[in-house]
Order: structure tokens, then C-alpha cells, then sequence
């Protein structure tokens, strides 16, 4: 949406194609906040949250991207604020900064505890107020390039039924992540990687695809997130002895150390049997009714109703989830593909601004940011060529149309749930927190096996209106050719670097493996290449909270 507004603003004709109303997407999930060097906590710079972004990368994330993320992002929440993002504020009227993880300096801004439903709805307004045309649930099954350059889109109607071509000189993909890959995720159903699948189909490369983000605090029974703001006000992780174990791990952060350190941490307590039943206790007692009430109302809502827990009396069981994929489309700081007329922005691509692991608050930021870049450098690109004369021959179309018939005809084969169910079940459990040679070429031989049977599906519902059958058909195939980028990049990266954690391979390998993986489409399999990581102020250093 921000990428469109801009692209708005500049005077071209723009459109937005999304599988679900855009106040649906995932990014409404979004609820401790959103960084920016403000200053209006402790004193604060653009230049110390380049360097806690670059240390929280574990050092692999391109210091130049991240310079102009940290420098620009003081300026797009000002502009969130007048388009009418209602953020909390000090008493002093100043716009309110609470700690999170790894930062030097309390700068994330928040909307209490639902900041991504605020921000979600306020630029859903800016489509409105711009009159940007919305293709709401429209499933994009591919992209088209006609002589070497992104021509648009193919799209099935989810409501009505039928493919559809949308032409366009110039296309960005902002589709989010592929956390559903996971069992046991934060991720919404319709994380499934739909835009990475695109691009690598069209033969741009996915960046740093092994490195998933587990988050330390998500519920048992079904992954949904319980924000890092309840540790940034002040909450405590206790293992079964009452114990604040990352006194352990993050002696000087705690609570606060970033995200790959705390999940390996409970992830310990849990497999040494300190835990309580597979979790550990976020404890947010001692913060008081009032303090919850106001600055965690979501999270303690969201206790209550999915574990049955008041965290005004009692600690909520958590344990760590995937979250967020640190991989992407391959893209320069403009969110250029190297396909002509293609780019990307936020989750689905990889800039790369948060390297191995990212910071809790960067990612509304990357959003927000990049998603302006893309969508500028996008019309000004337009505005500069005209119309680039790529287009979308009816004999593409009606080849499409022909496998998505195909497709809907099919007898015989597995039904896509549950190959879905296997697929996030193997992956958890063998591509997860902590990763081994072995166990990951298991995963790499399963998700193989499942590829193979993915070739061969069986839709029960023929119809064409709403036919939710063939999307998670479509939804299945991109997140097996992911979920192959991911683990083929793991089997290959011997060290362990942010959220890559390697049992038998332990210290990070700079020498060797401070560079990006590209994970090429060759004919349908996998095959890597590597890049150098941009460096530009900051050598690698230990890593320690």
C-alpha cells in the first residue's frame, strides 16, 4: 500500500492486486511497534540504530541498505503521524519510544500493543483518498515476462472465478513472508511465500533463504503472537523453577537480548527440563493492572482467550515460533529485481537490512520504507521510459487458463492440506531453532519427496466461485519451492549465524560464510551462488548482550 501511494503521488496509474482485502494482510499482526532514531526516550541516532541493526544481523545484513532504512525512518513516521497513524505518546505530548530487544535505546513507537492494525488501516485510507484501484482477492498465479522484462500479472479471481491478465510496466511485489511453511508459526494462513515463489520462477534468485526467524514468545496451541513489547515494558522469562534464565545467555540485556539469543535459550530450558510442558513462563505479573491495561490491552486479550490465562494474576506458557523470513527476492535499496520492470518490498524481499536475524520494530520499518523507495523509483522509472512495450500475448493467458483447468480437473492425487500439514511438520522439526547436518538432509530428501507428490493434487471442489481448494493448491506449490531454497541454503551455510543455528557446526565462520546465499531456479531444482555482504563502517565484531 505504501509502495502504491507513492507510486500514486508521482502521477502514474497504479493498482493494487491482493489475494486478500489489504486491512486482512498479515501486517495487522503487527503489534509491539515501529523503529526510529526519535530521541524522544534517551538520547538517540540514526547511526546508533545502524550499528544495533548491523550487530543484530549477526553481521551478514548490507550496512548501506540499513544506513538508509535508519536514516529515513525518523521521516516516514512523521508522515505515518499526519496521514493519521494515532500513536501512543508521553505525558509531555511527545510520541512514546518503549524498549526492544537489542536496541541501544528505547525507539520503537507504538500504538499500545496493536501498532499494525493502526498502521494498516491508516494507509488503507491513503488508497481510498488517492482512488488507487484495489483487485481485492485476486490470486496471483504468475508472472509474465515478455523479451527479458515483467510485463504483469495473471491473476485468478477468487470471488468470481477466471484468470485474468493485468498488464503493467512495471510490477512490485510486496506479498509478505512464508512462515506457514512452519508448524507451530505466527504467521496468517495466507503467509505462504506466493511472491518469492514468483520472482524465483521468473528467474530472479532468493537471498538468505535459510535464515527463519523463530520469535521467543508465541502460544502452545496455535503459534499466535504474544508481542516483545511485553518484555520491553518490563516482563520477565522464568523458567519451572521460577528462574530468570537469560541471566544465563544475555547477562546485561535479559529479556531484551535479540531474538535468536532468547529463542535458543528457551529452547535449552525446555529440552534440559526446566520447562512447563514444552514452554517456558512469560510473567507480566508483577507489572500491574493498570500498566497492562494500558500499554498490553491486545496481549492480555489475546492470553485470555488462547491459553486461558490472565497475565495480570498468572504467567502465560510460551515458546519460540517461526515468525519472520529473513530471505527474499534479491533486490538493490531501490527494491530493483534484476528482471527488468520487477521489484520488491518488505517480507518478500531481501534488501538485505536485517542479515541473519532481525530486530524486533525493523520490520514495519523495512515495510514502510522500502515499500516508498520501490513505489517512487518505480513511477519515475515510468515517467523517464513511457511504456516499455512489453505485453501479455492471449496465448499466455490461455495457457494459464488451461493449467489452472487442468489443475481444477485433476483426479488421483493427494489432497494439498495434507501435504501442507507434512510439509510444516518436517520443517519445524528439522529446520528449527537448532539445525544439524544429518537432520537437515533428511529435510532436504523430505521436502523433496514432497515436491514429487505436490506434482500430483486432487481438488474435490470444481466450481469456480470461492473455490479455497484450488488457492491452497496454489498457496502449496510456492511454499515447497521455498521451504527447497530454505533447507538446500542450510545444508550448505557450516556455521552458526543468527537464526542459523548449527549444533555441529557452533561459532559464526566470517572467513567462509560472511557472504549472502542466492538460491537460483535451475529448471525447477535449486542451485546456489553466493554475493558478498556490504560492508561499510562496521567490521564484524563478537556478538554479545
Amino acid at each position: 500500500m505504501r509502495a502504491a501511494i507513492e507510486a500514486k503521488r508521482a502521477g502514474v496509474d497504479v493498482a493494487v492486486v491482493s489475494k486478500l482485502h489489504p486491512t486482512r494482510s498479515h501486517s495487522g499482526a503487527a503489534e509491539g511497534g515501529i523503529n526510529a532514531a526519535l530521541g524522544n526516550a534517551t538520547d538517540d541516532s540514526p547511526e546508533i540504530h545502524t550499528f544495533d541493526t548491523v550487530k543484530g544481523s549477526d553481521y551478514l545484513g548490507d550496512q548501506d541498505a540499513i544506513e538508509i532504512m535508519c536514516r529515513e525512518a525518523p521521516g516516514d513516521i512523521y508522515e505515518l503521524e499526519h496521514m493519521g497513524a494515532i500513536f501512543s505518546r508521553f505525558a509531555d505530548g511527545r510520541l512514546a519510544q518503549r524498549p526492544f530487544g537489542a536496541a541501544g535505546a528505547p525507539r520503537t513507537i507504538y500504538s499500545a500493543d496493536i501498532t499494525g492494525h493502526v498502521l494498516i488501516h491508516v494507509l488503507y485510507e491513503q488508497l481510498v483518498k488517492h482512488d488507487i484501484k484495489v483487485y481485492e482477492e485476486f490470486f496471483c498465479t504468475n508472472l509474465v515476462i515478455d523479451d527479458g522484462r515483467c510485463a504483469g500479472v495473471l491473476a485468478w479471481d477468487v470471488v468470481r472465478g477466471g484468470v485474468h491478465a493485468i498488464e503493467a510496466n512495471h510490477v512490485i511485489l510486496a506479498t509478505g513472508g512464508v512462515g506457514r511453511m512452519y508448524y507451530g508459526t505466527t504467521n496468517a494462513f495466507a503467509c505462504t511465500g506466493d511472491g518469492m515463489s514468483l520472482a524465483w520462477r521468473a528467474g530472479v534468485p532468493l537471498k538468505d533463504m535459510e535464515f527463519m526467524q523463530f520469535h521467543p514468545t508465541t502460544l502452545k496451541s496455535n503459534g499466535v503472537l504474544i508481542t516483545e513489547g511485553c518484555r520491553g515494558e518490563g516482563g520477565y522469562l522464568r523458567n519451572s523453577k521460577g528462574e530468570r534464565f537469560m541471566a544465563i545467555d544475555a547477562p546485561n540485556a535479559m529479556e531484551l537480548a535479540s531474538r535468536d539469543v532468547v529463542s535458543r535459550a528457551e529452547w535449552k530450558e525446555i529440552a534440559e527440563g526446566r520447562g512447563v510442558d514444552g514452554c517456558v513462563l512469560l510473567d507480566l505479573t508483577h507489572l500491574g493492572h493498570k500498566k497492562i491495561e494500558t500499554r498490553l490491552p491486545g496481549s492480555r486479550e489475546l492470553a485470555l482467550d488462547y491459553a486461558g490465562v490472565d497475565p495480570i494474576r498468572d504467567p502465560i506458557p510460551v515458546r519460540p515460533g517461526a515468525h519472520y523470513h529473513m530471505g527474499g527476492v534479491d533486490v538493490d535499496v531501490w527494491g530493483e529485481s534484476i528482471v527488468p520492470g520487477l521489484w520488491a518490498a518488505g517480507e518478500v524481499a531481501c534488501v538485505s537490512v536485517h542479515g541473519a536475524n532481525r530486530l524486533g520494530g525493523n520490520s514495519l520499518m523495512e515495510t514502510i520504507t522500502f515499500g516508498r523507495r520501490a513505489g517512487q523509483a518505480a513511477a519515475e522509472r515510468v515517467l523517464a521510459e513511457g511504456d516499455t512495450g512489453a505485453r501479455i500475448e492471449r496465448s499466455v493467458l490461455e495457457d494459464e487458463r488451461n493449467r489452472i483447468n487442468t489443475l481444477l480437473n485433476a483426479t488421483g492425487g493427494e489432497r494439498p492440506g495434507a501435504i501442507r500439514e507434512q510439509l510444516a511438520k518436517t520443517m519445524y522439526d528439522k529446520a528449527g531453532v537448532f539445525r544439524t547436518q544429518s537432520v537437515l538432509e533428511e529435510c532436504v530428501e523430505e521436502v523433496h519427496a514432497l515436491r514429487e507428490r505436490g506434482r500430483s493434487l486432487r481438488i474435490e471442489d470444481r466450481s469456480s466461485l470461492f473455490n479455497s481448494d484450488l488457492v491452497q493448491a496454489l498457496e502449496l506449490e510456492s511454499m515447497l519451492e521455498c521451504a527447497d531454497c530454505l533447507v538446500t541454503g542450510a545444508v550448505a551455510r557450516q556455521e552458526s549465524r543468527g537464526a542459523h543455528a548449527r549444533i555441529d557446526f557452533t561459532e559464526r565462520d566470517d572467513a567462509n560464510w560472511m557472504k549472502h546465499s542466492l538460491a537460483w531456479n535451475d529448471r525447477g531444482e535449486v542451485r546456489l551462488d553466493y554475493k558478498p555482504v556490504t560492508v561499510t563502517k562496521y567490521q564484524p565484531l563478537v556478538r554479545s548482550y
